[in-house]
């Protein structure tokens, strides 16, 4: 089992609490995303990969590379729904897991608020990242987690 992030957009609190899961875990955790990104030092559970830059590709790298059983945390909707169907589990920083259920009304709610934007209509954006996403985040990983190890 792996846990995979999606980094390139990843707010910084979630990467802490991901390493320090990985850590006390022992965690095979890669962090993927079209930038350098510094691994914390004394964490040998945490690795990166830098694919080349261009829409999208962290995403399939992502999605190529996940197995079933494994923990995906992605903000990214269409890469949700992918590693869903592939039965990776995958929650959002905020901590909203995606599920068979209800991915792709997800995905339906965020094509059509793409094509409100795309037609000039403004639709505000995503509240700031705070305190109670951080702790929601959290709690959400642990409980993936634990399910996830159970099942192996």
């Amino acid at each position: 089992m792996k846990l995979w992030i999606d980094a390139d957009a990843a707010p910084r609190d979630v990467k802490e609490i991901v390493y320090r899961a990985a850590k006390r875990l022992e965690l095979q955790t890669v962090l993927v995303a079209n930038q350098r990104l510094p691994v914390p030092p004394g964490n040998p559970y945490v690795s990166a990969v830098r694919v080349e830059g261009g829409p999208d590709v962290a995403d399939r790298h992502i999605a190529d590379n996940a197995e079933p059983g494994d923990v995906a945390v992605t903000a990214d909707i269409p890469l949700a729904a992918a590693l869903v169907e592939k039965r990776v589990l995958v929650i959002d920083p905020r901590g909203e897991e995606y599920t068979p259920d209800n991915v792709a009304e997800r995905l339906s709610v965020r094509d059509f608020m793409d094509g409100l934007r795309g037609s000039g209509v403004e639709t505000g954006g995503a509240r700031p990242y705070g305190d109670r996403d951080k702790q929601a985040f959290a709690n959400s990983l642990d409980r993936v987690l634990t399910r996830a190890m159970r099942a192996r």
